[in-house]
């Protein structure tokens, strides 16, 4: 009984290790143009993003070739269907970008990130957005 009891306990240990793991976001991307996320403005260039708590909840957005970084609130997001391929989704409202979503093929659950104060008023001009995709690459 004593066995049974621990070997219960590693497997509850290693779900959840695997749970948390799953909602982990870590993934790097080349995007072709400036963006913005939350209040801040970000140049094209080479991007990290990855998860900094445990709940997903949080992503860094480092710049490559600038060397800084920026945490950011975002929410879960799910599909029906699994992750076709790991990408970025934006938004693209005039000549505005605005990052959208995250996702990691395989997964039916990604990242979303609330809108901004500019493209709310830009929606709120009745500026028609449409989605662009940017390919990422999973990154340890």
């Amino acid at each position: 009984m004593k066995n049974l009891r621990s070997i219960l306990g590693v497997l509850t240990v290693l779900l959840m290790a695997t749970a948390a793991q799953a909602q982990q976001t870590h993934l790097k991307a080349n995007v072709p143009f400036d963006f913005v996320v939350g209040h801040r403005a970000y140049p094209a260039g080479e991007y990290s993003l990855k998860s900094i708590v445990s709940d997903g909840s949080v992503i860094q957005i480092t710049n490559a070739q600038e060397a800084t970084s920026a945490d950011v609130l975002s929410h879960s997001c799910s599909n029906k269907t699994y992750a076709d391929k790991t990408k970025l989704v934006f938004r693209r409202v005039g000549d505005n970008y605005f990052l959208y979503q995250i996702w990691t093929e395989g997964r039916l659950s990604g990242r979303e990130f609330p809108k901004s104060n500019i493209e709310l008023r830009l929606a709120h001009n009745q500026e028609k957005s449409e989605l662009v995709i940017v390919a990422a690459n999973i990154s340890q």
